[in-house]
């Protein structure tokens, strides 16, 4: 099988504009981003919908395709980036732009979870551990995932999922191991044309997570475990812990 890694990169961005370009340890954050994957996976390319971060990517020898500045979802932008990029692959994976200590682990992990012939689309999750405490597990802005026998998605939710019943809820986390979803995705290329067709959902609508829509239209979701804790950067102050990381990495 083949893979691709296409990475969406905007330059629009309320809580920080212009992140892909922004210096992380002497390069830009979309050059992280890249060089993470393209030693991984047989092929990578940067979508994006701005001149400056195509010029970016051009310019430390990257691949890059322009798509519309209208897309609603990374997931519409890579399907654009896929076709015109014209190299046939049998699955595309979906890594952030904003993610640029994602590891080969986690990449190696998506790919196995095509081995099963039934799953569509691939995701991964960390389990939670007793020290992250019950506040980061209720957290909403840190969707949670139930799997299945077979390690494919039941359900994603920002409430917690499941409810231990009849247990206190500071003693959820040594009692069961709950699973917090990694937002990378890989897709069986035919797939990934057809879910971009699909309007909302309304389980979608109802937690603003896009993963909702494929579920309820009987897509299969295949989930990797990973124990990696990447750093994405949505902030500028996330910047700053990404430049402290990186030197504690040296």
């Amino acid at each position: 099988m083949k893979f691709i890694a296409i990475i969406p990169a905007r330059y629009a961005s309320t809580r920080f504009p212009a992140k892909p370009l922004a210096m992380l340890g002497g390069k830009r954050v979309i050059e992280r981003v890249y060089e993470q994957v393209v030693g991984t996976l047989d092929d990578a390319v940067v979508a994006t919908d701005d001149e400056r971060i195509y010029d970016a990517v051009k310019a430390f020898g990257g691949k890059v395709e322009m798509t519309s500045t209208a897309h609603r979802s990374g997931t519409d932008r890579c399907w654009e980036a896929y076709q015109k990029y014209g190299v046939e692959a049998d699955v595309v994976i979906n890594v952030q732009g904003d993610e640029p200590f994602i590891q080969p682990s986690q990449l190696l992990a998506l790919k196995a979870c095509f081995d099963n012939p039934s799953t569509d689309i691939a995701t991964l999750v960390k389990p939670f551990s007793a020290e992250d405490g019950f506040a980061a597990l209720e957290n909403p802005n840190s969707p949670k995932v139930v799997v299945d026998s077979t390690m494919h998605a039941l359900y994603f939710s920002r409430s917690v999922i499941p409810h231990l019943r009849g247990v206190d809820k500071e003693q959820w986390l040594t009692r069961h191991t709950f699973y917090k979803h990694i937002g990378i995705y890989g897709f069986r290329t035919k797939v990934l044309g057809e879910v971009t067709a699909l309007p909302q959902s309304s389980l979608e609508i109802a937690e603003s997570l896009e993963q909702l829509r494929w579920l309820e239209n009987g897509y299969k979701i295949g989930v990797g475990i990973s124990d990696v804790e990447t750093i994405g950067i949505d902030t500028p102050e996330d910047l700053a812990r990404a430049e402290e990381f990186l030197k504690n990495l040296k």
